[in-house]
């Protein structure tokens, strides 16, 4: 297919986007050539701002717009409980159940040795150093159920049981070799309720 150089730019960057192939680009490109120009700058200005302002929690490694995100600067959280996730977007699908109150740990990925990702390219020692220095009395191990998150999480309650801190893993429910950020709230809240022993 011939493309204005322009067009074929704009194509080329929307395919380089998780999930969207050529189709998908080209419905998303043209989408944006027959918007008006104030609604496709909106788009631009709102990419780049989140670009500029947003950067990682110093605590949690959350998306945040400040030195903390919102989750740790809210008085309202218990942070006695401490939610271990692999990415800052398997915290959404968690808060919309609105079960679980605690604070979270943000890894940056899990454990695949095939990848040749170790404990050391994760946020595990700023887990420990957090566990050390803070009174948590439980980690809910909330990787997700796929052999990388489940490694992950024994990995982790190998590391954090002696030290006498309650270690939790949701419940069934998750599906094996699913994801957390496409259960559904029902679901996701029944695991966290049902939270067991690791």
């Amino acid at each position: 297919m011939y493309a204005a150089p322009s067009i074929q730019k704009l194509l080329d960057e929307l395919e380089r986007l998780p999930g969207v192939g050529p189709k998908s680009a080209q419905r998303i490109a043209y989408w944006i050539l027959n918007a008006d120009k104030a609604t496709a700058l909106r788009l631009a200005e709102a990419i780049a701002e989140v670009k500029d302002q947003v950067r990682f929690c110093e605590r949690c490694f959350n998306y945040a717009e400040d030195d903390l995100c919102e989750i740790c600067r809210s008085p309202k959280r218990d942070a006695g409980v401490i939610c271990v996730v692999s990415e800052p977007r398997d915290i959404p699908p968690i808060e919309r159940t609105a079960v679980y109150d605690g604070v979270y740990h943000v890894l940056g990925g899990a454990l695949s040795p095939l990848e040749g990702i170790g404990p050391d390219n994760l946020r595990i020692a700023e887990l420990m150093k957090r566990l050390a220095s803070e009174e948590v009395r439980e980690v809910v191990l909330a990787t997700n159920p796929n052999v990388e998150g489940e490694t992950t999480a024994a990995y982790l309650a190998r590391l954090i049981k002696p030290l006498g801190i309650r270690v939790t893993r949701p419940a069934s429910g998750l599906p094996v070799g699913g994801d957390l950020e496409f259960a559904d709230e029902v679901t996701l809240g029944r695991a966290l309720e049902g939270r067991r022993e690791v």
